[in-house]
C-alpha cells in the first residue's frame, strides 16, 4: 500500500551515486589522455612501490606472479595487430580474398598498423591491475606460501618463449608495432 516510489528506493540512490562517481572517474581519465609520458611514469612509480612492498613484506609471490602474467598478456595484445595477418591470410585463401591482410610488397596499398589493444587501454588496464595487486598484498589470505625462485624461472621461460614467438610473427608478416625507426616526413610550413 505505502510502497516507496521507484525514485526514492535505496537501490536508486546507490545507483545514482555509483553513476556519478563513474562519470567523475571517466572525466579524470579523459583529462589524462594527452599526457602519455606522465601516465606511464605514474604507472612505473606504482609498480616500483608494489615491488618494494613485495620485497619488504617477503611474501605475496603468487600475487606478483599473477600480475606479471597479466601484464605480459596485455603487452602481447598491445604488440599484435587488430586483424591478425596469419588468420586473415588463411581465410583469404579459403574465400579467395586476401585483400584485408597487411601489405607485403612495395606496390601494395599502405595500411596503418592498428593495435589489438590501444595504448590507453593498455595503460589503464595495467595500472588498474597493479593497484589491485598492491591492495591484495595487504590481506594475508593472498599470501600463499610458495617457493618463489620456481615462479621467477617459470615466468622468465614463459616470457622468453612468448616474446620469441611474437617477434617471429612480426618478422614473418612484416609489421612493426612501434613508430620509432620508421621514416618520418617533414610537413611543409605553408600548407
Amino acid at each position: 500500500m505505502d510502497a516507496p516510489e521507484p525514485e526514492n528506493t535505496p537501490f536508486a540512490a546507490v545507483s545514482a551515486q555509483t553513476s556519478k562517481l563513474g562519470r567523475i572517474y571517466q572525466s579524470y581519465l579523459d583529462k589524462s589522455t594527452p599526457y602519455t609520458t606522465y601516465r606511464w611514469i605514474s604507472t612505473a612509480v606504482l609498480l616500483a612501490l608494489f615491488f618494494v612492498r613485495i620485497v619488504v613484506a617477503q611474501g605475496w609471490y603468487i600475487v606478483c606472479y599473477s600480475l606479471g602474467i597479466y601484464l605480459l598478456n596485455l603487452f602481447l595484445a598491445f604488440l599484435q595487430p587488430k586483424i591478425d595477418p596469419s588468420l586473415t591470410q588463411d581465410e583469404g585463401l579459403e574465400d579467395g580474398d586476401a585483400g584485408s591482410s597487411l601489405p607485403t610488397k612495395k606496390d601494395e596499398e599502405f595500411r596503418p598498423f592498428i593495435r589489438r589493444l590501444p595504448e590507453f587501454k593498455f595503460w589503464h588496464s595495467g595500472t588498474r591491475a597493479i593497484a589491485i595487486s598492491f591492495v591484495c598484498t595487504w590481506f594475508s589470505i593472498f599470501n600463499v606460501p610458495v617457493f618463489w625462485p620456481v615462479l621467477v624461472v617459470y615466468f622468465l621461460i614463459l616470457f622468453s618463449l612468448t616474446m620469441r614467438r611474437q617477434i617471429q610473427h612480426m618478422i614473418k608478416y612484416r609489421y612493426v608495432p612501434f613508430s620509432f625507426g620508421k621514416a618520418k616526413y617533414n610537413q611543409r610550413s605553408g600548407h
